[in-house]
């Protein structure tokens, strides 16, 4: 077949999603999808702006139907919408409110309500395999933000592969809560595709403080996964809040320390499992760190190498995929994490990682946040340096540098160390290439 129907596997009475302390069925989802893709006017892009998780996936399966490509950026500011706009001249925005709206944007107010009990037609729309549906924006933590464009087919094929390695994990399907929003690549799959394709329900919230994470899981029925990420987790840890069971934990967006995954396991008393993938790929493979480094691929997804380079191949990928990290292959679904090629950095001769450097200064004692970034000059012997920036509010630069010391090379100690109030990330807890460019550029500045 060459088309899907829209929610495969539809079943009109089965819970869908919880909205308000109050579930919503598949119908109710379909009849909020039919009326609001009638509404949407002639385009061929919609951003969508949805805050509220049910409602994002209102629009974003209402633009499928249509044949829109839903355009997912992490930023909304205005300027970033700008110059989206000049990309995507014919872009509508989607969104749960009136105002504040993007200047010079035509603007459709979603609905706020579903209709119990409302009639929904017996034939589901059907869905081109090839049909494009998002295309998703990097995050802009190692640059400017880049576009990937995702078919039907594949989101639906990576969404059925995860929910089999995290049903399994967890043991059945879940309710899913997500401390991330539905504009990213991590977020869109896991907690909005996930539950929708793989037979689960999600929470339309996004919590971010600890008491209310606990809310929205008190709300669902269990099993719960909850997904989230290693700076949401680390907040979450630190709060020490009684959580409602859950019975598996999801995470990705940046490297989790195997301390932090043993914390987690220890309070939340259920399997942390992570994700490796990225905005260009998707989600590719799994580990569970408390048991072992090794990851290991989804079902029906496999590596190889092609000179310097790994590819991963699929048969819902139109080409084989190249991946921007160093893999050791352990076979064609097996590999060791060696880093990012662009987050290595190489110091007269010594080899050292960011992601490793930013793990070890977040799990110092006294350390709330910090990040490694390299120096916009070389040192006047012409040797690349790293500078820090961090929020320790208790403790002094010669003892952070002290504590680092015991566990790095002295080549890789930061020079200067700028201690900050705090540090400006985004909803996934990333900082941004444009984030830290200004950092750089405020700070060294005032230091000369």
């Amino acid at each position: 077949m060459n088309t899907l129907p829209l929610l495969p596997g539809y079943r009109s009475h089965q819970i869908f999603a919880w909205r308000n302390q109050r579930a919503v069925s598949q119908a109710e989802f379909l009849h909020d999808v039919l009326v609001l893709a009638a509404r949407l006017p002639q385009t061929g892009h919609v951003f969508n702006l949805c805050k509220d998780r049910y409602w994002f996936s209102v629009a974003l399966f209402a633009a499928i139907s249509r044949n829109v490509v839903s355009l997912l950026q992490n930023s909304t500011a205005p300027e970033n919408m700008a110059a989206l706009l000049v990309s995507y001249p014919d872009a509508v925005c989607l969104g749960e409110q009136d105002t504040p709206r993007p200047v010079q944007m035509p603007f459709v107010v979603v609905q706020h309500a579903s209709l119990e009990g409302a009639d929904t037609p017996q034939d589901l729309p059907q869905i081109p395999r090839s049909q494009v549906i998002a295309r998703i924006f990097t995050s802009g933590s190692t640059g400017t933000p880049q576009a990937h464009s995702m078919s039907f087919w594949r989101m639906h094929k990576c969404a059925v592969a995860e929910a089999e390695r995290m049903w399994q994990a967890a043991g059945g399907p879940c309710s899913v809560l997500g401390t991330v929003p539905p504009q990213h690549m991590f977020g869109l799959e896991a907690t909005v595709l996930l539950p929708i394709f793989g037979g689960g329900q999600f929470s339309a919230g996004q919590p971010f403080f600890a008491a209310d994470v606990a809310h929205a899981l008190a709300e669902m029925p269990e099993p719960r996964l909850l997904v989230s990420t290693p700076f949401h987790l680390r907040k979450l840890m630190d709060a020490k809040v009684d959580l409602p069971r859950v019975s598996a934990v999801l995470s990705a967006t940046a490297p989790l320390s195997l301390e932090l995954a043993r914390e987690v396991e220890a309070q939340l008393n259920a399997p942390l499992v992570e994700i490796y993938g990225s905005t260009e790929t998707g989600a590719l493979a799994t580990r569970r760190p408390t048991r072992e480094e090794i990851w290991e691929t989804y079902s029906g997804i496999t590596l190889q190498r092609d000179g310097a380079q790994v590819r991963a191949c699929a048969d819902h990928f139109d080409t084989p995929q190249t991946l921007g990290d160093a893999l050791e292959l352990l076979s064609p679904t097996r590999f060791r994490l060696l880093g990012r090629n662009s987050d290595m950095i190489n110091i007269v001769g010594k080899r050292n990682s960011l992601a490793y450097l930013n793990q070890l200064l977040l799990s110092l004692h006294g350390v709330a946040d910090g990040v490694f970034c390299m120096h916009e000059s070389a040192s006047t012997d012409g040797v690349p340096r790293l500078m820090a920036f961090v929020v320790a509010p208790a403790l002094t630069g010669a003892k952070l540098l002290a504590a680092l010391r015991q566990h790095v090379d002295p080549v890789f100690l930061p020079r200067p160390l700028i201690f900050l109030d705090s540090l400006a990330r985004d909803a996934n807890g990333k900082l941004t290439a444009s984030t830290l460019a200004e950092l750089r550029a405020t700070h060294l500045v005032v230091r000369s």
